[in-house]
């Protein structure tokens, strides 16, 4: 089975309490002398305490289009990237020249060449691996990357792949739009990388990380304009509908009972639930759907408050904390959970 060998993250160097972040963005995104009530109870709702920012706050205002925000999406993704990557691959006593495929993912930016293609030299790797850069899928995208990679060490047991997400969801940030879900977002996401090593089963010289054992997609019917972009002028718009959490309550269980009971195994059997941490309301959505113990999801609440959501970036730190703060006992189940736009989940099953 694959195996995964080391995550890493990394963040950008502008970090800030809520407080401050909630102070700059009203300023770009209300009206001069606009009433500040709604944004700063939003901002305080979604229970984040510090965020990393790609740019001083003071850059935010300053920014005069979708142009301008890509270009530091390009600068600051790359750098973001190759530190993320070089820490997982160091963590995993592997050489840039191992990698026989790099993913990268990311739904805040645009890039061509790609933002892993501007790594490969960058790095030192082969001029011969393997690129699949991925756009579109958002929060999940941690998820079904690892999946991904799982479906391509099936195929090449003896290769290493690299899941490389980065996402600077501020670069989004629309100036002058007091619309409830910019202030939201706004106050909700993060900016952020992270970085997965994953060796096939031929693979001997490696940490003996945790097992992907199977993974499994849902599409979920009529559900595309709960979450995405509207493309603009200004760049990315978010769509962020409030059906979400209730999208969570009726498909979620299914899927995954299913999923498990495929694998001869229930919720009770699970040691460690690795979710994204998409919102309090959605946290709360899969905690109440999946009758989950109190404290199953204790890391996730903490990423949320120590980084806000970081888009597909978040669940790999969730991933990343589990194993070096509560890695649960050898040989048991573990359930990686994302969602995003489609609307769709992902769920992966680990064996520690």
């Amino acid at each position: 089975m694959t195996r995964i060998a080391a995550v890493r993250g990394a963040v950008p160097p502008n970090r800030h309490p809520q407080s401050e972040i909630t102070d700059a963005f009203a300023q770009i995104c209300l009206p001069e002398g606009a009433d500040q009530r709604l944004l700063r109870r939003l901002h305080s709702s979604v229970r984040v305490d510090h965020r990393n920012l790609a740019l001083p706050l003071d850059q935010y205002a300053k920014l005069d289009g979708f142009g301008a925000s890509n270009r530091a999406f390009v600068e600051t993704a790359v750098e973001l990237g190759a530190e993320a990557v070089g820490a997982a691959l160091a963590a995993a006593g592997l050489a840039p020249e191992d990698v026989d495929m790099i993913m990268f993912t990311s739904v805040t930016g645009i890039a061509a060449p790609s933002i892993d293609a501007r790594l490969v030299g960058r790095l030192g790797m082969r001029p011969d691996v393997k690129r699949v850069p991925i756009f579109g899928l958002g929060c999940v995208a941690g998820a079904a990357g690892i999946a991904r990679l799982h479906d391509y060490l099936r195929g090449w047991p003896d290769h290493v792949a690299v899941l490389l997400s980065v996402e600077l969801c501020s670069l989004t940030l629309q100036r002058d739009d007091s619309s409830t879900v910019n202030l939201v977002a706004s106050g909700l996401f993060g900016d952020g990388a992270a970085a997965v090593v994953a060796c096939g089963a031929d693979r001997t010289d490696v940490p003996a990380g945790p097992a992907v054992v199977a993974s499994r997609s849902h599409l979920y019917p009529d559900s595309e304009g709960v979450m995405g972009w509207d493309v603009t002028d200004n760049g990315f718009r978010v769509v962020l509908d409030t059906s979400v959490p209730q999208v969570v309550q009726t498909y979620l269980a299914d899927d995954v009972h299913d999923f498990l009971r495929d694998h001869g195994l229930t919720t009770r059997d699970v040691t460690a639930w690795v979710c994204h941490p998409g919102g309090p309301k959605v946290l709360q959505a899969v905690a109440e759907t999946l009758d989950l113990p109190d404290g199953a999801l204790d890391l996730t609440w903490s990423s949320l408050a120590d980084n806000g959501n970081l888009s597909s970036s978040s669940v790999l730190y969730v991933l990343r904390d589990t194993l070096a703060l509560r890695p649960p006992p050898p040989g048991t189940p573990g359930v990686l959970i994302a969602m995003g736009p489609g609307f769709c989940s992902e769920l992966v099953l680990l064996r520690w």
